[in-house]
């Protein structure tokens, strides 16, 4: 026999049993836009986005592949085979703002998610650390920013200069206390957001340090967040565009975003 249920008619039964009924929902899947700049990756750009998707797929709204007018014909031409291999999830932004800074501003503007993760092409970024991001995120809804951390236990770096890493350490310690805030790794851009945090700000750094900017702006302005650790390795292919010069900068970006006004950096 057939029953046709409505809900005036589930309620009505519902009522009537003198017992606690508890609704399970079904896992809330995210709609997550991954922006990735290319420069002059190629392998690394493909094993990126092929371990992103096949342990992510069901999270992933799109993947936008940020490319510049320098970026190498070789790269451009796994990009088009990443398409070709996930149409409906993979497209292309030509930025028009220069640099790292420039083309993750660019992208902020475009993504259509409701989380963001900003992540690198040339696995220096472990892929295989998107998975927990997702699962962090649909855990923890009241958390507006999951940050990924080299210097937690689980993270590290592999590759990196002895001295590098020294002056890293002491550049973290030096900003975690001057902005009063238990983050470990303020400079790693690779992290997950809200996309709404994204929006709210204006950015102006073009090089490397935006992935300072765009971690203190929120910071000061109340978001909650969180860490995760997540392991650096050196590149394996390519030349990495980061230099002494482009790291001291992040010190002069530090000192003007923590005394600067909060409201001549949120759009009105």
């Amino acid at each position: 026999m057939l029953y046709k249920y409505n809900t005036q008619n589930i309620l009505r039964q519902l009522g009537s049993l003198p017992k606690l009924v508890i609704i399970c929902y079904p896992k809330t899947m995210l709609k997550t836009s991954i922006i990735v700049p290319l420069m002059n990756e190629t392998y690394s750009l493909q094993q990126t986005v092929d371990i992103v998707m096949t342990e992510n797929k069901n999270d992933i709204f799109e993947i936008i592949i940020v490319v510049a007018k320098r970026t190498s014909t070789e790269s451009m031409g796994i990009a088009q085979e990443l398409i070709n291999k996930y149409p409906d999830h993979i497209r292309i932004l030509e930025q028009t703002l220069p640099f790292l800074g420039g083309a993750m501003r660019d992208a902020f503007e475009s993504v259509r998610g409701s989380h963001v993760i900003m992540m690198a092409s040339d696995m220096e970024t472990d892929p295989h650390t998107v998975k927990a991001l997702i699962a962090t995120a649909a855990a923890r809804p009241d958390i507006d920013i999951i940050a990924t951390s080299r210097w937690l236990t689980g993270g590290g770096f592999k590759g990196y200069k002895t001295y590098k890493a020294a002056l890293n350490f002491i550049f973290q310690k030096t900003f975690s206390l001057l902005y009063g805030t238990h983050l470990t790794d303020l400079t790693f851009g690779f992290r997950l957001y809200k996309t709404e945090w994204l929006k709210k700000f204006i950015w102006t750094e073009l090089r490397h340090p935006f992935l300072f900017e765009c971690l203190i702006k929120p910071l000061r302005t109340g978001a909650k967040i969180i860490e995760i650790p997540s392991p650096w390795k050196s590149r394996f292919e390519g030349v990495s565009q980061n230099n002494l010069k482009i790291m001291a900068s992040y010190t002069i970006t530090g000192l003007r975003l923590r005394f600067m006004p909060i409201n001549n950096f949120i759009k009105k």
